[in-house]
């Protein structure tokens, strides 16, 4: 027995799933040992490696997870909010770490997953990377030393394909901002202006969405006075960077004590 963790990806055939089945496999530090697909998709039964268009990587594309996830350390999981629900109580069954990168998900459906963190790790952050959690905590530190004379906006783009907004990682920025201020995000948030909307409400937390091409992911975080402006930047050119901290994330959860961890935590910042 290999003390190399075992690891499961969902959402196989996705952009991220065959990003973190590539990553995983070229990793000396995990294992691939399942993949899963849903109900009906043409990759089951197959190697996951030829149905990626590669060399068979001896990992066959599964639609049962709990018997994935019997076999495994932890599960990564960029999926859908409702698939995440299901996959965090067979993770939790499994005891494996789960790691979700799941966007889109509703304060009701977060709330869900309380239980199977009684019994697992679970790590869950809009955003992986290293450098967006560290944009992340500067948020809050400029947020908390500016006063409401700094209107804060934030922009975020990604590509045409995505379906939720505003971004995982968009969230992850107004939450900051909000908790740099001592405010409840719920109660200042401003989004989807149309029409005649009236003059912008001071204190306020605004939201915009770009969708086009092939945009990875990038992050503004306007803080605008008059006379000045300030702005926090991220921008992602490779969708590696979520991979890698998610591989990251599912690793430092071995051995903790279960509970709700985000890549705060992992990244020790």
């Amino acid at each position: 027995m290999t003390h190399i963790p075992g690891i499961v990806i969902t959402g196989a055939s996705g952009r991220m799933g065959q990003m973190l089945i590539k990553t995983v496999t070229d990793s000396d530090q995990a294992r691939l040992v399942g993949v899963v697909e849903r109900k009906g998709h043409d990759w089951i039964d197959q190697d996951v490696g030829t149905a990626m268009g590669g060399q068979a990587l001896g990992v066959t594309v599964t639609d049962d997870p709990l018997e994935a996830f019997a076999q495994a350390q932890a599960v990564i999981d960029f999926t859908a909010p409702e698939a995440t629900l299901e996959f965090a109580a067979l993770a939790a069954q499994a005891r494996c770490v789960h790691v979700i990168g799941t966007t889109g998900m509703s304060d009701e459906q977060i709330a869900s997953l309380e239980p199977a963190s009684r019994h697992a790790v679970i790590v869950r952050a809009g955003n992986m990377s290293l450098g967006v959690n560290l944009l992340v905590q500067l948020t809050k530190k400029v947020a908390a030393a500016l006063d409401e004379d700094f209107d804060i906006e934030i922009i975020e783009g990604h590509h045409h394909h995505k379906v939720d907004a505003p971004s995982g990682t968009a969230l992850m920025l107004g939450e900051a901002a909000a908790e740099g201020r001592g405010v409840r995000l719920a109660d200042v948030s401003d989004r989807g202006r149309d029409g005649i909307t009236g003059a912008r409400k001071r204190g306020d937390i605004g939201f915009h969405a770009i969708r086009g091409g092939d945009i990875v992911g990038e992050h503004d975080v306007l803080f605008a006075a008059p006379g000045e402006r300030i702005v926090l930047r991220h921008l992602a050119s490779d969708r590696a960077i979520f991979a890698r901290g998610a591989l990251k994330a599912a690793l430092w959860g071995q051995g903790k004590t279960p509970g709700q961890y985000d890549m705060v935590d992992v990244l020790g910042l």
